[in-house]
């Protein structure tokens, strides 16, 4: 069986433009999206399609105030793949409809247990950064395991732009959705990781994947960081930013203002993180939801900690592809004793190096399907 390959879909022009073409060359893509999630949003979240796209709908204004070009990349995005706006909002919006849905599942956890009930993990991600003292090649490197539904492995797209308004970017997304990981021209990058807290109640405000896009036109790491404060936030998360100077940061955040962020700075070189909050003060519903999370971090801090000499491309790999605690390891295997909609697995793995501006990218599980070196500097050119 010949290996799946994610497809490349390229981009240019003004946001409408820019979207129009996006679902113009994903266009089934984005259809599968629709229909998947019309099914996950009903098990998971107890809502029918017409309720989530009325409730989607109602993130269109703080979106446009927050950055109306997402607003008409969407826009564009619904134009060239045939579907509603709202739809496409529906997709953008998911980590508000559900995980809101999750923190109130998770109130009534004791009830649950009570019903013989337990959480159901769909898995998520394993972020890692590795700066210039610590790797063989003197490089900025920023590295996640993707974990999602087992659905997206036909939906993933690699969407690469060339803005008239801002850095170029690469970013590996479900059809759809406007950002997930990547990097741009000016040699900032993201990795990101799901959070829940009970403060994720599906209040209106900028969506997470509005702010990850927004990451991906900061022109430095105080834009990056200024993007993130710049207006009330509707969702936890974390994000692993990194920048080609040798610097990083995680920002882990919770629903709301700037008061909502707590930094970490690099420890030895090196940030790990998975899908619990490791600052204090925080009722971590990630915990209840993703209880692998913390062994998923112990177990690539130990796998970092034991090298011996520089990290690696083919280190990060090896650690990328370990399956301590299989199937909800590192790498992720969907557990064919869940619903579909309850399981997880690793969709897409992904090696930043910003000094080369190329991308590493396994298309499935690192275990076994290879890592393909796309590269970034013919398109980028001299940005940084």
């Amino acid at each position: 069986m010949e290996p799946r390959q994610y497809p490349q879909v390229r981009v240019a022009g003004g946001p409408r433009e820019r979207g129009r073409q996006y679902g113009e060359q994903a266009r089934e893509r984005v259809g599968r999206s629709v229909e998947a999630y019309a099914r996950v949003y009903e098990d998971l979240a107890g809502l029918s399609w017409g309720e989530v796209l009325a409730l989607a709908g109602t993130y269109a204004g703080a979106i446009e105030r927050f950055e109306p070009r997402y607003l008409e990349e969407m826009r564009g995005l619904a134009e060239g793949s045939a579907q509603e706006l709202e739809a496409i909002l529906a997709i953008n919006v998911r980590t508000e409809i559900m995980f809101a849905a999750k923190a109130r599942e998770a109130a009534a956890a004791p009830r649950a247990a009570e019903d013989g009930q337990r959480p159901q993990p769909p898995g998520e991600c394993t972020s890692i950064a590795a700066l210039p003292p610590v790797t063989d090649s003197g490089h900025t490197l920023l590295a996640q395991n993707w974990d999602w539904l087992p659905h997206t492995r036909d939906t993933v797209v690699v969407l690469e732009a060339e803005q008239d308004e801002g850095p170029a970017y690469v970013t590996a997304v479900e059809a759809g959705l406007l950002a997930k990981a990547g990097f741009n021209a000016r040699g900032v990058a993201v990795a990101t990781n799901a959070l829940v807290s009970d403060a994720d109640a599906g209040e209106v405000g900028v969506p997470y994947h509005m702010c990850l896009r927004a990451l991906l036109d900061a022109e430095h790491l105080p834009a990056a960081l200024a993007a993130l404060q710049r207006a009330r936030r509707s969702s936890s998360a974390n994000y692993m930013l990194a920048h080609v100077s040798g610097l990083a940061v995680d920002v882990e955040g919770m629903p709301g203002d700037y008061s909502g962020l707590r930094l970490i700075d690099p420890a030895d070189g090196l940030l790990v993180h998975t899908n619990h909050f490791t600052t204090a003060g925080v009722h971590d519903v990630g915990l209840w939801w993703m209880p692998d999370s913390p062994f998923r971090l112990q177990r690539a801090r130990a796998m970092l900690a034991r090298r011996e000499g520089p990290v690696t491309i083919p280190l990060l790999q090896t650690v990328f592809a370990d399956h301590a605690n299989h199937p909800v390891g590192i790498c992720a295997h969907a557990d064919s004793r869940d619903r579909p909609t309850d399981q997880g697995e690793t969709i897409v793995s992904l090696i930043m190096d910003l000094d080369e501006q190329v991308m590493w990218l396994a298309d499935g599980t690192p275990c076994s399907a290879p890592y393909r070196r796309l590269d970034y500097a013919g398109i980028f050119g001299a940005g940084v």
